[in-house]
């Protein structure tokens, strides 16, 4: 691979997409364009146009294997390809489904881009606020032409997080909660709304671009037996954000 394409140019390609296939349906489908794909998992026809048109798009920047979520939910054997050392796009069209069908705008398009097992780039799409997140490796997270970075470490008495009920965890911090979409959990820590967050179900789709996005804005993210995040399906482990390792250190002597 000679090198990476235009960030800005796969922000566009994300935007049209989101314009084209998702806008248009968010508050608008139809009980045929909804259905179970898995036992408590749906899809929307939003879902499914968005990444064709997505993977179709961004190959035309750079020729790429592709990991969509509705994909693998097809063809499992597509993670194979985050195994080997060529770049791949990792797609999550709608990232929040249960919001969208809801009619939450809490939703979002998760791009990244991975070469050798290692994010390089990465982008957060919120298309009802129509803003991008963007982020390369070594050169920072940004929003439009603003650095983002992450709160400052503060007390646990002091800190906002997202995370499924653990009750030991909340009667420790601030405030706890989850609202359904990965992207906004991590668009909440690159912009002052949250200082931690951690995960469990760690698809590649959901967490690539995110944990790139929060170590450029200067956070600190692992898996909480200490080892650190890959872009692969990471069965039965667990993920922690945090602005720091002191507080990351913190944090996870509370959830384990």
């Amino acid at each position: 691979m000679n090198g990476f394409p235009d960030p800005l140019a796969v922000a566009e390609v994300i935007r049209e997409v989101a314009q084209a296939e998702i806008l248009p349906r968010f508050r608008h489908l139809r009980p045929e364009q909804i259905r179970e794909k898995a036992p408590g998992q749906i899809v929307t026809d939003a879902d499914t146009a968005a990444e064709a048109l997505l993977v179709r798009r961004l190959a035309g920047l750079v020729p790429a294997a592709a990991v969509g979520e509705e994909a693998v939910a097809a063809d499992p054997g597509l993670l194979a390809a985050l195994e080997t050392d060529g770049p791949v796009w990792v797609v999550d069209p709608v990232d929040g489904t249960g919001n969208f069908v809801a009619g939450d705008p809490r939703f979002a398009v998760i791009v990244a881009l991975v070469v050798a097992g290692t994010t390089v780039m990465g982008w957060l799409h919120d298309p009802v606020a129509n803003r991008t997140v963007i982020a390369e490796q070594g050169q920072g997270a940004w929003l439009g032409g603003e650095r983002l970075t992450v709160l400052p470490e503060v007390p646990l008495a002091e800190m906002a997080g997202s995370v499924r009920r653990h009750p030991a965890l909340a009667a420790r911090v601030a405030a706890v909660g989850r609202r359904g979409s990965a992207a906004h959990d991590y668009l909440d820590l690159v912009t002052g709304q949250l200082h931690f967050a951690h995960f469990r179900r760690l698809m590649p789709w959901d967490h690539a671009a995110g944990v790139l996005v929060h170590a450029e804005a200067g956070g600190h993210g692992a898996l909480t037996d200490g080892s650190p995040y890959r872009p692969v399906a990471l069965p039965g482990s667990a993920l922690l954000l945090a602005p720091g390792r002191r507080s990351w250190d913190e944090l996870n002597a509370l959830i384990g």
